[in-house]
């Protein structure tokens, strides 16, 4: 059992003991966010690029004092609720000429209690601005993030990764805001496979030599840019917490990024046996098979892009012959904070809509107390950090109706319940 110095406020208990029923029920608030034409507010949910729907790809972050700030990618606008729910205004980043910086990313989180930061643009720049979306500074980053966490003293989390030679480095470090110094604390090198010419490589992106790259979502947990699940970060207790899914192990540092503790989750991992492997492959094919282009507004004559797709086929059908062993799957899919400092690590979901959880808290040293999932009759839950944060004992969403006449996205308030 994993054991580790978690500290929570007293009141930590009342979630808890929700969590202890084994199952928690979300109740949306009947009196937030009333009055906001969602049509108008998230009129970008139909967005597409080459017909790949992209209106859904929204983030949600609270404010210090409750207001709720909503991203949209490849918007360049961010839009904002009042703690209530009620939609206030769409805002964007000015800089200090005072004009509109057109190309923006999204809000990963709060500094210092006064100050947005942004995720990396393609060269690595962090935008910082103030409340009212007036630029403050840029912090330059040399790699690409998956992940960024503000710390309670003033610096910032980043999950990282890099494409060397021949290898991929998969890392933590941390920011320090003021100065833009970074420490890493943590690393995985990944030997990075033969890039050029034509690849056949069991599970991995396709190629085809005339049509270019091909993306294929066959069996899953496999990837070409670094490790198959990177780490997870969140910050309790003023200390850092680093998941490594692949392996189960949770480190605890402290916010300068001394390594504490080391531990590893005890609970049975799920695994995808070989027959249900070739049911997720078979349909992949089928659904290529069904297809009628594998780029959508494709440039490529329909000739080749019929050669592309009988190539893809091929290759996923020999796939399809070489699956004999189990996947056992990664020990954490993500990991929420809760608002009384209860870090809920979601098992990786064997089955679609699955959601369980094991709750640690720090009690007589730092324990696992139970476990639970959440369960709502009216949405469709979308679990993850970016869709789901905890504020006073709440949960903010931004989650999707299960019944809906035009845009089913809502930004939603639970209430958590046990019955």
């Amino acid at each position: 059992m994993l054991i580790m110095a978690f500290a929570i406020a007293v009141s930590g208990q009342k979630l808890t003991d929700t969590y202890k029923s084994g199952t928690v029920i979300l109740v949306p608030d009947p009196t937030f966010a009333v009055g906001n034409n969602w049509e108008k507010v998230f009129r970008n949910y139909y967005d597409t690029i080459h017909n790949t729907p992209m209106g859904n790809r929204k983030s949600v972050k609270i404010m210090p004092d409750g207001a709720v700030v909503i991203n949209h990618a490849y918007r360049n606008y961010y839009t904002k609720f009042s703690p209530g729910g009620k939609f206030e205004k769409e805002f964007g980043i000015r800089d200090s000429k005072g004009e509109l910086i057109k190309k923006i990313n999204g809000i990963e989180g709060v500094i210092n209690h006064n100050t947005f930061y942004t995720g990396l643009d393609n060269v690595g720049n962090m935008i910082c601005f103030d409340f009212d979306g007036n630029y403050k500074k840029t912090l330059k980053l040399d790699y690409m993030s998956r992940q960024m966490i503000p710390l309670p003293n003033g610096k910032i989390a980043v999950v990282g990764w890099v494409i060397w030679n021949k290898k991929f480095r998969d890392f933590v470090s941390i920011v320090d805001y003021e100065t833009n110094e970074q420490k890493v604390i943590w690393e995985h090198f990944t030997d990075r496979q033969d890039l050029s010419g034509e690849r056949k490589l069991f599970n991995y992106t396709y190629t085809f030599k005339s049509g270019g790259v091909i993306g294929c979502n066959t069996m899953p947990f496999t990837k070409d840019l670094g490790m198959t699940s990177p780490p997870l970060i969140e910050c309790t207790a003023n200390k850092l917490i680093v998941a490594i899914p692949t392996t189960g192990e949770i480190l605890v540092y402290s916010l300068e990024g001394k390594l504490i503790s080391k531990d590893k989750a005890a609970w049975t991992r799920n695994v995808i046996p070989v027959p249900e492997q070739k049911e997720i492959q078979q349909k992949a094919i089928n659904d290529y098979k069904n297809a009628e282009t594998l780029f959508s507004e494709s440039k490529s004559p329909n000739e080749e892009l019929k050669q592309a797709r009988a190539y893809m086929i091929r290759e996923m059908e020999a796939d399809l012959g070489k699956i004999s062993d189990p996947i056992v799957l990664p020990a954490f899919a993500n990991i929420i904070k809760d608002s009384d400092g209860n870090l809920l690590f979601f098992e990786y979901p064997k089955s679609e809509n699955a959601n369980k959880f094991n709750v640690w808290i720090y009690e007589n040293g730092g324990k696992f107390v139970c476990q639970s999932s959440f369960v709502c009759d009216d949405f469709n839950l979308e679990i993850n950090p970016s869709k789901m944060v905890f504020y006073n004992g709440y949960i903010y969403g931004l989650q999707s109706l299960k019944i809906a006449s035009g845009v089913p996205l809502r930004l939603v308030r639970f209430k958590l319940s046990n019955h």
